[in-house]
């Protein structure tokens, strides 16, 4: 007896691929079975492997990420490689990496899904590097990231979708970029940051400078490394040091709306659309009816007159008497 219900019947194919949108190593457990020797670990054929499961493929030329990576692997060291682009999925099987190092490859490209799967990762180094922007969610993943190094790249800037939310990051590296200022929001959504590494940027001495300075204030650092944070644009200032700044130098500057500020907007802003509306149309009625009015008036003037009725004494025309 077949049962009615359609959960009872096998899906078709095309109706599990659209269930399934994402490729089948972003969901997949880190429960693969260990190959290679017991208390080996999984290593790439191009790196050397040592216990504890770190793997050295440092200063080998590899122009890509080494495949054969297993769940044994806790420290992966790809610096000083030929790495330029990291695909979708390119650590797939080392779900147990603790630490990465790609620093001094020539990364200009990572995928947005390219650490999926390294939900384990605590120390992410790509400092060295040739990147000038990330896709959003490209650190997503990593949730359990406590050090980050985008150190020497060439950003010039660094927004908040790039990070996510990594609520255990507590160091962050941008030194030596291209960076005036920090995105509005990025410190917001690192809320265990307490070591940020600024030096080497051509900071801008204005108004988006003001989320950083009010961090550093609340974060003192020791005076020579304090000193070296300077605002250098524009030109005509005197570079000073950014923990320098007190929150009343940027009175100036707008702040941010309120929650409550965006509400009334948002509410006012389809009434007054409303009444605006409806004063337009109010005021297009009165013309109308003004232009109506007044082409009566034009019109009864242009309209001739009847002759007044002649009274019983009164003299009849000429004609009228002749045809009598």
């Amino acid at each position: 007896m077949r049962s009615p219900s359609f959960l009872s019947r096998r899906p078709p194919p095309l109706l599990l691929l659209l269930l399934s949108p994402w490729p089948a190593w972003t969901q997949a457990p880190c429960t693969a079975a260990p190959s290679g020797a017991p208390g080996a670990p999984d290593c790439p054929g191009a790196c050397a492997c040592a216990q504890g499961g770190q793997a050295n493929c440092s200063g080998r030329a590899l122009l890509a990420v080494p495949g054969g990576l297993g769940r044994r692997v806790r420290a992966l060291l790809l610096d000083r490689n030929r790495v330029r682009a990291l695909p979708p999925g390119a650590f797939v099987g080392a779900c147990a990496l603790r630490r990465l190092d790609l620093r001094e490859n020539e990364l200009r490209w990572v995928h947005a899904r390219a650490f999926w799967g390294l939900g384990a990762l605590e120390q992410l180094d790509l400092s060295a590097n040739q990147l000038e922007a990330l896709a959003p969610g490209t650190f997503a993943p990593l949730r359990a990231l406590r050090a980050l190094s985008l150190a020497g790249n060439r950003l010039t800037h660094l927004e908040p979708a790039w990070l996510g939310a990594l609520p255990l990051l507590r160091t962050l590296s941008v030194r030596d970029n291209e960076l005036p200022a920090l995105a509005p929001g990025l410190l917001a959504g690192l809320p265990a940051l307490s070591t940020l590494r600024l030096g080497g940027n051509p900071w801008a001495c204005g108004c988006a400078l003001r989320p950083l300075c009010a961090w550093l204030r609340r974060h003192p650092r020791p005076a020579p490394e304090a000193e070296t944070l300077l605002c250098v644009s524009p030109g005509r200032l005197t570079p000073r040091p950014l923990a320098a700044f007190p929150d009343a130098a940027f009175s100036h500057c707008a702040r941010p709306l309120a929650a409550r500020d965006l509400a009334v907007v948002y509410a006012l802003g389809p009434v007054s659309f409303l009444a605006s509306l409806a004063a337009c149309l109010a005021l297009g009625s009165v013309l109308a009816a003004c232009r109506a009015r007044r082409r009566r008036r034009a019109a009864a003037r242009r309209r001739p007159r009847p002759l007044p009725d002649p009274g019983p004494g009164t003299a009849a025309p000429e004609g009228a008497a002749a045809q009598a």
